[in-house]
């Protein structure tokens, strides 16, 4: 953890980041080195994180997760070491090819192991579909890579991993599916889409007493569509990996064919279903191979009205942590190495006021 005088983030002793280097605190590494000492920081005050997870009907609950659970280890512990932009080999047996990397790994530095793999998505509130609503109506754009896809997969997985509960698996998704032979057309698709959701609910369904966190999305909040920080600042929300399919399959306007939502439960399905069989999916050919006249370089995005329906509660209206607490989650100066290329590093850069 940095000191007075040393550059740095709170609750961070043990990081792959060295932050008394500016390059780590680029636009990049930022926007997922910050929200893990805004979770360490919220856990040094007992204020737990939002938790969005689902019941065994598939219907999102909102609760209260610690930081604790969120990242597998006490976020201030001497075996607390954060490790960015890693590998995480705990879902890294369940897909072929090349490795993705995710956003956050923590490791037990007592034993070495691998305790959570997270995707970060700092989140401005409000977006522009919202910043014209009143502050209970602001609510933040999620954009979702298929890399993320990919780790929710592996994710559930996780709860399927001997040939017994394989076969389970299978037999949960091969239920009211028909036999797609070409699963690359849409036409021969696009038909059976809600049985296809309908089979990835069930396996939710199955495993809901199971999910995990799989998504931390920080919240940071301006006084509308100004570039000024509002008093009430800071809070985060962390979604289950059962709770991220539910940004695909709450939103019901259909497009003739297959539109990117669905497109991403069909990703998911076809990633599960080879991993019942097989014991492992190609990640990477299931992508290329079911564009559906996409690109791939994002599985979908929900805008904050979309996403307004999902999070809506007290803490999104009033976030929790007020922006003079970011002098001490900022360190040592810190500050002064931002590159205001992204709006919350620009936003810090010129309120030079919250570090007096």
């Amino acid at each position: 953890m940095a000191s007075d005088t040393v550059p740095g983030l709170f609750g961070q002793k043990y990081s792959s980041r060295d932050y008394t280097k500016p390059f780590f605190w680029g636009k990049n590494q930022f926007n997922s080195s910050f929200p893990a000492s805004l979770i360490a920081y919220m856990s040094s005050r007992n204020i737990d994180a939002v938790y969005l997870c689902t019941d065994k009907n598939n219907a999102i609950r909102h609760t209260y997760i610690s930081g604790r659970e969120i990242l597998g280890v006490d976020p201030l512990s001497d075996n607390a070491y954060y490790n960015f932009e890693s590998g995480f080999a705990a879902y890294e047996q369940y897909y072929t090819g090349e490795r993705e990397k995710i956003d956050l790994v923590m490791v037990d530095r007592s034993s070495g192991m691998a305790l959570r793999g997270l995707e970060i998505k700092l989140t401005a509130l409000p977006d522009n579909s919202t910043k014209n609503e009143g502050e209970d109506g602001f609510s933040c754009e999620i954009v979702v890579r298929p890399p993320t896809i990919c780790f929710l997969a592996c994710s559930m997985c996780q709860n399927y991993n001997t040939d017994r509960k394989r076969a389970k698996l299978q037999a949960l998704l091969a239920k009211n599916v028909p036999q797609i032979n070409h699963w690359e057309e849409i036409a021969d698709v696009a038909p059976h889409y809600d049985k296809i959701e309908n089979a990835v609910l069930s396996v939710a369904s199955d495993m809901y007493r199971r999910q995990t966190p799989l998504i931390v999305q920080p919240i940071w909040k301006t006084e509308g569509n100004k570039m000024r920080l509002s008093d009430d600042c800071l809070d985060v929300f962390v979604w289950s990996n059962l709770a991220t399919i539910q940004m695909c399959t709450l939103e019901r306007d259909r497009t003739e064919g297959i539109s990117r939502f669905q497109r991403a439960v069909i990703w998911l399905y076809r990633m599960l279903f080879d991993y019942s069989i097989y014991g492992q999916f190609d990640y990477v050919r299931i992508i290329k191979n079911h564009s559906y006249n996409y690109a791939n370089d994002k599985a979908f995005a929900l805008n904050g009205k979309r996403s307004h329906r999902i999070l809506s509660c007290g803490e999104l209206t009033h976030p929790r942590i007020r922006k003079d607490e970011i002098r001490n989650i900022i360190l040592g100066g810190g500050q002064n190495l931002l590159s205001p290329e992204r709006r919350f590093d620009a936003v810090i850069v010129n309120s030079p006021d919250l570090f007096e």
